[in-house]
């Protein structure tokens, strides 16, 4: 951005030996630059707004707000569609790790289709009691998979001739998974996106309100520059 200043100023330079027709230019050009500038730093702010963060190792998340209970909400949709084996689609059929990739892709975050690599997504909990809603239940080494909903309770698509359904935890989990954090901690977790083009700023995201301070700052600059640009 220096750059461009110095190299509008030697122009404004040569202008003063030439006419005023050339000042009118520098004027326009510097006015172009700063319409572009606005444009760049608004087009960064909705592609930054809607990039993707990682959730764990290997599930990316959509949004920084996904959390636990906003899974089992999600999950809690599809209680009634019957269990069909391999089924992902709810309109024919989920088993239990369908229904786990369906709800958590309702929350704009993306998880392997079986509950065997489902099991290693997010950390390890350490028992059940130390769950939360919407941790991860892995049943016979990930044979079988479900969604904790809390109070010793899960929703799951169980087997052929069930629907899914919300049951008691029927044995031990041989592991818990945490994808998502619990609803109040993912409203405290920032989002941050580089935005490129006339410097690089950060687009911080809290609890759904988003601040996009240096860009605000070099939108004001851009708006001061074309001022200076009609002005003159």
């Amino acid at each position: 951005m220096t750059a461009v200043r110095a190299q509008n100023a030697a122009t404004t330079t040569v202008s003063a030996t030439t006419g005023a027709s050339s000042t009118t230019s520098t004027s326009a050009t510097e006015t172009s630059f700063a319409e572009a500038l606005i444009a760049s730093l608004s087009l960064g702010a909705t592609t930054a707004a809607g990039s993707t963060t990682a959730g764990s190792t290997t599930a990316a998340a959509g949004t920084g707000s996904a959390s636990g209970q906003g899974l089992v909400d999600a999950a809690m949709a599809y209680v009634g569609v019957p269990y069909v084996w391999g089924g992902e689609n709810p309109a024919t059929g989920l088993d239990c790790s369908g229904l786990v990739q369906r709800a958590m892709a309702d929350l704009g975050v993306d998880v392997p289709r079986v509950a065997r690599d489902q099991a290693t997504l997010g950390t390890a909990v350490a028992s059940l009691d130390a769950a939360k809603p919407g941790d991860l239940l892995i049943f016979d080494g990930g044979s079988h998979i479900g969604i904790y909903l809390g109070d010793g309770r899960m929703i799951d698509a169980p087997k052929p001739g069930k629907s899914v359904a919300v049951r008691d935890v029927f044995e031990t989990p041989t592991a818990i998974r945490r994808v998502l954090p619990e609803a109040s901690a993912a409203s405290a977790v920032s989002a941050t996106a580089a935005v490129t083009d006339a410097g690089t700023s950060s687009l911080t995201t809290d609890a759904g309100t988003s601040s996009l301070t240096s860009a605000v700052d070099l939108q004001r600059y851009a708006l001061t520059m074309m001022s200076e640009g009609v002005a003159a």
